[in-house]
C-alpha cells in the first residue's frame, strides 16, 4: 500500500525534514509514526497525500509512483485517501452534515448518494443526531469525530491522521483510537502520526519511530499479521 525507498525531504534553508526513509506498510495494516516534535511525522504523512513532494527517492502509494502523478491528477489520486488534521479544519458556518458531505459534493455525487453516505458516516462515529448542529456547539471530541466522518465518507482505501488526539484528554483519545481500529477492521489501511507513545503501545500495532528525520526503528513488540 505504502512503500518509501531512500526518501529524502529537503526544505529551502538547509532543513532536512526526512533523510533516507525506507518503509513498507501493507494493505489493510494499521500503523503509527511517532517521534518528538520536528522529527518528520507530519512531513511523512503530507508526502503520502501529495500535499508536498519529496526531494529524492521513491514513494509508491496503492501501486502509484508519486513522482508520476502530475499536478492535474493529484485530486483524482486523493480520492482514495482520507486525511485528518489535528485542528479539525471544520467549516464553522456550515452544519455537521454539510462538513461531512463536502468531499462527496466536490466529487460530484448526486444528492441521494451524498445523503446515504453522510448518514452512514455520522452513524458510525455516533453523531447522527448532531447532523444539523454547527461545529462550534460541539465538544472537542465530537468535532474530532466529525473530522473522522468527513475523512471516511468517500470510503477511502487509505486513512492518514496527523496527531488526531493531540488536543483530547486520555479517555477521549482512546475512544478516537478505537474508532480508527474499527475502520481498520473493515479493510481500511491506516497510518497515524502521534507523539503519545503510551497510548500507541496500548494499541499493539506497528510503530515506526522517527528521530531527526531518520527512521529509528520499524516495529514494536507486536506486528499486524494481516
Amino acid at each position: 500500500m505504502i512503500r518509501f525507498t531512500n526518501v529524502h525531504m529537503h526544505y529551502p534553508g538547509g532543513i532536512d525534514a526526512l533523510r533516507n526513509i525506507n518503509m513498507h506498510i501493507e494493505q489493510g495494516a494499521m500503523a503509527f509514526v511517532t517521534g518528538r516534535s520536528g522529527a518528520g511525522k507530519s512531513t511523512l504523512l503530507r508526502l503520502v497525500a501529495l500535499i508536498e513532494r519529496h526531494t529524492r527517492g521513491q514513494i509508491i502509494v496503492n501501486g502509484q509512483n508519486l513522482e508520476r502523478v502530475r499536478r492535474g491528477r493529484v485530486a483524482l489520486f486523493r480520492r482514495n485517501i482520507g486525511f485528518m488534521f489535528q485542528d479539525h479544519r471544520l467549516l464553522n458556518d456550515r452544519t455537521v452534515y454539510d462538513n461531512v458531505a463536502l468531499p462527496l459534493v466536490i466529487a460530484g455525487h448526486d444528492h441521494q448518494e451524498v445523503k446515504k453516505r453522510v448518514h452512514a458516516a455520522l452513524d458510525k462515529v455516533g453523531l447522527l443526531s448532531k447532523q444539523k448542529s454547527l461545529p462550534v456547539t460541539l465538544s472537542g471530541g465530537e468535532q474530532q469525530r466529525v473530522g473522522i466522518a468527513r475523512a471516511v465518507v468517500h470510503r477511502p482505501a487509505l486513512l492518514l491522521a496527523d496527531e488526531p488526539t493531540g488536543n483530547l484528554d486520555p479517555a477521549l483519545s482512546w475512544e478516537i483510537m478505537c474508532l480508527f481500529e474499527q475502520f481498520n477492521q473493515v479493510g481500511v489501511t491506516i497510518l497515524i502520526a502521534s507523539h503519545d507513545l503510551d497510548m500507541i503501545k496500548r494499541m499493539r500495532k506497528r510503530i515506526i519511530t522517527l528521530r531527526e528525520g531518520r527512521t529509528l526503528t520499524h516495529a514494536s513488540e507486536h506486528h499486524d499479521k494481516k
